[in-house]
């Protein structure tokens, strides 16, 4: 009993990649994460994202990465539909740690980092507060902001709050 639920489960997933792909196609675009593992695993919104294969953690210094597009909220340029190429190409960054230690990240300096617009958060745990995004309302706000819509939608739906935020953001 126990090894069909696993086959089915693995059915399941299969065919929600393909389907995945099939959807967004080429203009999917790739989502990483910095994980600094300050989180409560339960309510961390990249872990999820992650779970669902919607999103790979950058483990190790790579130069692979370093002309994608890093999320810093401590950034001088802000984030437009211009940097839409720059997403495709290379993906786009979110750096996941504690609200209390974000200020540690304010001298990292990366070639191509943007910081959002002034957003209000619906996430249970910081919910209407300005700028403290979770991972997936950040990387939603980028995607919406690049004109990704249809993907943004799709991550924030695997959230109950998800569409919350659209709409306190009217994105």
């Amino acid at each position: 009993m126990r090894t069909s639920n696993n086959i089915n489960s693995l059915k399941t997933i299969l065919i929600y990649l393909i389907m995945k792909d099939f959807y967004f196609g080429e203009s999917k675009p790739k989502l990483f994460c910095v994980h600094f593992n300050e989180c409560d695993p339960r309510k961390c919104t990249a872990l999820k994202l992650k779970k669902l294969m919607l999103l790979d953690f950058i483990t190790e210094r790579n130069n692979k990465f370093k002309n994608a597009l890093i999320l810093n909220p401590f950034s001088q340029v802000e984030l437009t539909l211009k940097d839409r190429d720059i997403i495709i190409r290379y993906g786009l960054i979110v750096i996941d740690c504690s609200w209390n230690k974000i200020f540690n990240l304010k001298d990292l300096n990366f070639k191509n980092n943007r910081r959002l617009p002034s957003l209000i958060a619906a996430n249970p745990i910081n919910y209407g507060k300005w700028e403290k995004l979770s991972s997936v309302e950040a990387l939603a706000a980028a995607l919406y902001i690049t004109n990704f819509n249809d993907y943004a939608d799709f991550l924030l739906s695997k959230f109950s709050w998800g569409i919350q935020f659209k709409n306190l953001n009217q994105l």
